[in-house]
């Protein structure tokens, strides 16, 4: 007999966390066929800075009220959009 609802989170952690301590049969009637993918894969790109790169990036990330790597996504995306 079921106790819980499926829990409503993006979080891997949690998902694994609630689906170690739980069997999917329990939960048959309430899941659907997914046909898009539910995590968008990302790359990661390293990028080596020396000191007083990477605090100026961090202040202007600051200054601007984003996340340093936001900043620099920023950067490329209009520096891939000018191309």
């Amino acid at each position: 007999m079921k106790t819980e609802a499926l829990p409503l989170t993006d979080s891997i952690q949690e998902l694994a966390q609630f689906w170690d301590t739980h069997d999917v049969t329990e939960f048959e009637d309430e899941m659907e066929e997914v046909t898009q993918p539910v995590f968008e894969r990302r790359s990661v790109i390293a990028l080596d800075l020396d000191s007083a790169e990477a605090e100026a990036v961090k202040k202007l990330a600051e200054s601007e009220g984003v996340a340093d790597a936001e900043l620099i996504r920023g950067w490329v995306r209009e520096k891939i959009g000018s191309i």
